[in-house]
């Protein structure tokens, strides 16, 4: 879950960059949408919406595609609700960060009767490395891209890594070691990234090294509450010290359910009304 929510956090953190990536022109004028879909509030976890110029891009990051509800159902829900609240046309991407398993059916299209509604699939090990190792908000992406020499290629990603600033390269170095890790195995990872540079992240002595603290559960709670407390900040402001205190209790189930309520929130007092429900 973590993985799918820090590719939203990289999108809303370079929406110009991902929607020239997805739609294959250089975009200028483009805004992270933060709405509620009615009719009824929708759950979008993992979901980035973009305001373009005359159009809508809905980013969705997948590392499965097995869903409940299945994916071009949502896929269709959130078209329809998008339209009726912006009238503007919507270019859907779903983005896949692992290769399905064989036998799974890779659909780009909701069919039922005379209903059909169609949506662009990237498949990101089918993505030529070339555009993520040149591009600074790509790069944590770049591991997963397409190769059939996969630890040359995250040599040539670390060397990337070790070119930016000191303060760019940090926060860099923690995300492609978390995307990293989808794909290839902790050791490795852990010897061709340097170990100063590893020090030096605190995002990732908070997600990776308390996994090895403490416990991989652990790990990934960790990594999970630093991430939503980032993005709630960033959509509420800043949370008064009760509100850190009681997410700092949340199970893992209950912050996967409060990143998944996100998109919902526009003030404090929403995510005060969602705490209300677990007393």
């Amino acid at each position: 879950m973590s993985f799918d929510n820090l590719c939203k956090l990289l999108s809303e953190k370079h929406p110009v960059t991902f929607a020239s990536w997805v739609l294959g022109t250089p975009q200028t004028a483009v805004t992270v949408l933060k709405t509620e879909l009615s009719i009824e509030p929708i759950r979008a976890d993992y979901v980035t919406f973009l305001q373009l110029q005359e159009r809508i891009l809905h980013l969705e990051f997948q590392t499965k595609l097995e869903s409940i509800p299945p994916l071009p159902l949502r896929m269709l829900d959130y078209w329809v609700r998008l339209y009726r609240l912006y009238r503007l046309p919507i270019t859907q991407v779903v983005v896949l960060l692992l290769p399905p398993t064989p036998e799974t059916v890779s659909e780009t299209a909701f069919n039922l009767e005379t209903t059909r509604h169609e949506y662009r699939v990237i498949r990101i090990w089918e993505e030529n490395p070339e555009l993520f190792l040149n591009n600074q908000a790509l790069l944590p992406l770049a591991p997963l891209t397409a190769t059939t020499q996969p630890q040359a290629l995250l040599k040539q990603v670390v060397e990337r890594v070790n070119q930016l600033e000191p303060q760019q390269r940090a926060e860099i170095s923690a995300y492609t070691q978390i995307l990293a890790g989808l794909k290839y195995k902790k050791d490795l990872i852990r010897n061709l990234f340097r170990e100063g540079m590893m020090r030096e992240s605190v995002i990732y002595q908070e997600i990776l090294a308390e996994g090895e603290q403490r416990g991989e559960q652990r790990g990934r709670q960790e990594g999970e509450r630093s991430l939503i407390l980032r993005q709630l900040t960033r959509r509420v402001g800043e949370l008064p010290q009760q509100i850190l205190e009681r997410i700092e209790n949340l199970s893992l189930e209950q912050l996967e359910n409060l990143g998944e309520a996100l998109l919902d929130f526009q003030v404090q007092a929403d995510l005060e009304t969602w705490f209300s429900k677990l007393d």
